[in-house]
């Protein structure tokens, strides 16, 4: 079994990834939900940053993400505990030694001050940003000045748990949308598709037709597939 069937199956049964009625900020009656915040063990963060971890390795194998990165970058504040634990299992899995740092969301006047904890960023640094998921790239936009901040820092890529490949107010994706205009890619674990693939392979899962059959005209409704 694949390290991305592992993580549906895992985001399932941490109640991260539901299905049913529900409706998005934007409005939409989505017959999925994706609740991250649903992770509340050690062993849930721990597993977590491990399949973070095989996607970053995946990717360097490819070629696609430089090996050579400083450190992973966690905009507070969901994606702290995602930094902390990928840099983790980095470390743990792999043998890699990969720093961490984040942001606070208030600057500290007091003790060593500033506005970031873990690795000092510097110049020449190349830092890969780690997030949930995306929905209209603000975490990005608002984490670009702080790490602009800390010198000629070369943001490598974007690594998040879900691409849900959903068009915002116009025809482009965030994912679309973050790379035209920042230059950054993104590198998810999972996309939707794959999570409709795994559901039309596990014919076990609990997942009544009626649902399954309206995924179907969500995404066609509303995602781009731009794999």
């Amino acid at each position: 079994m694949s390290y991305k069937d592992e993580f549906i199956q895992f985001m399932i049964g941490a109640g991260v990834l539901t299905f049913g009625q529900f409706i998005t900020k934007s409005g939409r009656e989505t017959p999925y939900f994706i609740n991250t915040g649903n992770y509340r063990t050690g062993s849930q963060i721990s597993a977590l940053g491990g399949f973070y971890s095989d996607c970053v390795i995946e990717n360097m194998k490819k070629g696609t993400i430089k090996e050579d990165i400083t450190a992973l970058f966690g905009p507070a504040y969901k994606g702290i505990p995602i930094a902390v634990a990928a840099s983790i299992a980095f470390a743990g899995k792999y043998g890699k030694e990969i720093n961490y740092c984040f942001n606070r969301k208030e600057k500290k006047d007091h003790g060593e001050g500033g506005v970031m904890v873990g690795y000092p960023l510097k110049t020449g640094d190349s830092v890969l940003i780690m997030e949930d998921v995306i929905t209209a790239g603000t975490a990005v936009r608002e984490c670009l000045p702080i790490l602009k901040a800390a010198g000629e820092i070369s943001v490598e890529g974007l690594v998040i748990s879900v691409d849900r490949m959903e068009k915002g107010t116009g025809e482009k994706t965030a994912v679309q949308e973050i790379y035209e205009e920042f230059g950054i890619k993104t590198y998810s674990i999972v996309t939707v598709t794959d999570i409709i693939q795994y559901l039309d392979q596990h014919q076990e899962m609990k997942i009544e037709d009626s649902i399954r059959k309206r995924m179907d005209r969500y995404f066609k409704a509303y995602c781009v597939n731009n794999r």
